[in-house]
């Protein structure tokens, strides 16, 4: 077999016993393939003595050319954030049920594997958000996201105000326990629990979706993904947060503005042939179950 990639890293949860023996079996077949494989750090601790070099995920990031995820989609979610700037190929290896990010089984792992390294797969390139904080002009954080940004209210009991902005034209004053901005990819996570719609991942646009909002007429909106979305925090605020992919969050104050646009860089994600996004709705969200 050729190899379409000549160099492999690894990541997973090395908490996990179930990702643990994916990670073993995995690098016993990579070996035999004799691809050359890095271990992501968070997955030193699988073995007493790595058989592989360890290290930080920019490292791997510049030294591979596929990273390989085991885990659930939030594993890969993690990943994706500190990935794809580098441009490097991305697969997520699930650990029993299907996911809408991780579809290789470890049933099927090497069969699929070996169709993979060799070049036979499906590609698509997934849109990521980059988020900006900023409080009096001074920038506060700077995060990714695959899924969504989300501005929430923090365990109390009232509703927020913001003010949304859409290239620069006032869209409305949104009052509610908060407010999702998602990608395509995102669209079948919380904004999907929030009322939102279905977006393909092939679809260059982003939604904003509101939670719980006080008016009923207050609906979710679709716009271009080369808009760039403001969100101003009222006076007198308490309790607010930004979140990214429900992973890395930030707390907030009155007056603060989340600048969101399309990151510069997508994410070059895998699947194996005979890859089916339509299939993968029907099971996750049990469409084909009858009454």
């Amino acid at each position: 077999m050729k190899a379409h990639f000549k160099c492999v890293g690894l990541l997973g949860k090395s908490e996990d016993r179930n990702v643990s023996m994916t990670l073993r079996a995995l690098t016993a077949y990579l070996q035999q393939q004799k691809i050359s494989i890095l271990f992501d750090e968070s997955i030193a601790g699988i073995f007493t003595e790595p058989p592989c070099k360890v290290v930080g995920r920019e490292s791997l990031a510049d030294s591979c050319d596929l990273a390989i995820v085991v885990g659930g989609d939030g594993t890969l979610l993690n990943a994706a954030r500190s990935l794809a700037e580098s441009g490097i190929a991305v697969l997520g290896v699930n650990l029993g049920r299907l996911g809408f990010l991780v579809d290789v089984s470890p049933e099927e792992m090497t069969q699929q594997m070996g169709k993979i390294l060799a070049g036979d797969f499906i590609e698509e390139q997934r849109t990521l958000l980059h988020a900006t904080v900023t409080r009096n002009d001074d920038v506060l954080s700077e995060t990714v996201a695959l899924n969504d940004v989300v501005v929430h209210k923090k365990d109390v009991a009232r509703m927020i105000e913001l003010d949304t902005w859409i290239d620069d034209y006032f869209v409305n004053t949104n009052r509610s326990d908060g407010l999702i901005i998602s990608t395509p990819t995102g669209s079948t996570a919380y904004a999907l629990s929030g009322g939102g719609p279905i977006l393909h991942p092939k679809l260059d646009a982003i939604t904003l979706v509101p939670i719980c909002p006080h008016t009923l007429s207050n609906r979710p909106v679709v716009v271009h993904d080369e808009s760039v979305i403001k969100i101003i925090l009222h006076q007198g605020l308490l309790g607010a947060t930004v979140s990214c992919d429900g992973q890395v969050s930030h707390t907030l104050e009155a007056g603060d503005q989340i600048t969101i646009r399309k990151h510069d860089h997508s994410l070059r994600l895998l699947h194996p042939q005979g890859y089916d996004y339509f299939a993968i709705l029907r099971e996750k969200l049990r469409w084909s179950e009858q009454p």
